[in-house]
């Protein structure tokens, strides 16, 4: 291994990193809501802790940065409205390498 390459250490990823985007992801990805499964917006809010407005904020940005995408299914009212929420392949791929770069500094490289 070269040098250089035992000095560079894997990079954090500055989109998931704040603690809050963090635990959304670990939440879907943990879930298995990528791709193909979903995971319902009230049980992210459940599951993560976050109140609706922050977990609501911080799924926009996550959806602008292309590592979530959410589905509104329509229900007799708006109030009866699921809206589904899931980890695309690129943002499972992002956070893998995040966790990555986490362990790697851990462990001292």
């Amino acid at each position: 291994m070269p040098k250089d390459a035992r000095n560079q250490s894997p990079e954090l990823d500055p989109v998931i990193h704040p603690i809050n985007r963090l635990r959304i992801c670990a939440t879907l990805y943990s879930a298995g809501a990528t791709d193909d499964r979903q995971m319902k917006y009230s049980t992210l809010a459940e599951l993560t802790g976050l109140p609706a407005d922050t977990l609501s904020k911080q799924l926009k940005h996550l959806e602008g940065c292309g590592y979530i995408s959410r589905a509104r299914e329509y229900g007799s009212t708006r109030a009866k409205d699921t809206v589904w929420v899931t980890l695309t392949e690129a943002g499972a791929q992002a956070y893998v390498q995040h966790v990555e770069a986490l362990k790697a500094m851990t462990e001292g490289l």
